[in-house]
């Protein structure tokens, strides 16, 4: 029997615009491999509900990004309905988006963080921190370099601007070096890309504006600092049970090494996107990818 998706994607974060993008490409992909699938933008829970009622799809793609689609919420949601869905289920989802928690469970780990404290954007600009310049100022919850901020000098501080005075962010020693990245579908780690942007990091405009990024694959880099960033990538996956495919980013340089910036358990299906490219490396193509994330659906059984 064919199954039915229902690709979902928009949503309500920043990351609306970029998830919309991924959407055309996955309903795309998964069309050619024979599913019928149903493009949905969410915008209102109610209507969420009464859609799934009236589509029952087999399986729920999550093409949803940034808060309320990766944090765990729509995963907790379609948990309680009995509604499979693609990605890791809400737990991994939760302590994923939130970078403090991914950092306490990566530190028990034996995997290598940053200096960083926690504070909310009030008490940031009250109090200043005890973190050295040069610093990193972001979101504890939200993804695509949304809301990041460099702080270098003194004079710097005047950019960091959030509407939300109460928002909590982490601000964390800057690692310089080389900007790595891995992906890890199915438990394994494949291969390292290390991303040079044309601008101070690989920030949103970076992830998605062509051209703005050069993608090195695989990594030019020493084997064994691949093989460490790797072997980081499969523990954090395992560890926080993230299901089928992540993404892990770290900083490398000689003398901090491998440094853990965070991880990314609903990683981004556009043409840009790295994963895609990834998989492509070790052979998976666009299509196969998405019809794998279909067949492996999955969502928490009553009583469990």
């Amino acid at each position: 029997m064919v199954k039915k998706v229902l690709v979902v994607v928009g949503g309500f974060s920043a990351e609306r615009e970029v998830s919309l993008s991924s959407g055309e490409n996955i309903a795309a992909a998964l069309k050619s491999k024979g599913y019928k699938v149903v493009l949905y933008d969410l915008k209102d829970a109610w209507d969420f509900v009464d859609t799934l009622r009236r589509e029952k799809p087999d399986v729920v793609f999550n093409g949803l990004y940034g808060n309320w689609g990766e944090d765990g919420t729509i995963q907790g949601m379609l948990d309680m309905l009995q509604v499979p869905y693609t990605h890791s289920g809400m737990k991994a989802s939760a302590i994923g988006m939130d970078k403090c928690l991914t950092k306490y469970v990566a530190q028990k780990c034996g995997i290598r963080v940053a200096q960083s404290q926690k504070m909310t954007v009030r008490e940031f600009f009250k109090n200043g921190t005890v973190i050295p310049m040069p610093y990193v100022v972001k979101p504890v919850s939200d993804g695509s370099s949304v809301g990041v901020f460099i702080v270098q000098t003194s004079e710097d501080i005047l950019k960091v601007k959030y509407k939300n005075l109460d928002r909590e962010v982490l601000v964390e020693k800057y690692i310089p070096g080389h900007e790595l990245t891995v992906m890890c579908l199915e438990d394994k780690a494949y291969v390292v890309t290390e991303l040079i942007a044309t601008g101070d990091f690989y920030n949103y405009k970076a992830k998605y504006t062509g051209g703005m990024t050069q993608h090195i694959l695989p990594a030019k880099i020493p084997y064994e600092v691949a093989e460490i960033c790797k072997a980081y990538a499969e523990k954090l996956h395992q560890v926080l049970g993230c299901r089928m495919v992540s993404r892990v980013d770290f900083r490398w340089n000689e003398k901090d090494g491998v440094v853990l910036l965070e991880i990314n358990t609903n990683p981004g299906m556009t043409k840009l996107s790295l994963v895609p490219e990834q998989a492509k490396y070790a052979g998976i193509d666009y299509a196969t990818l998405c019809a794998k994330l279909v067949e492996n659906a999955k969502c928490r059984k009553i009583g469990e």
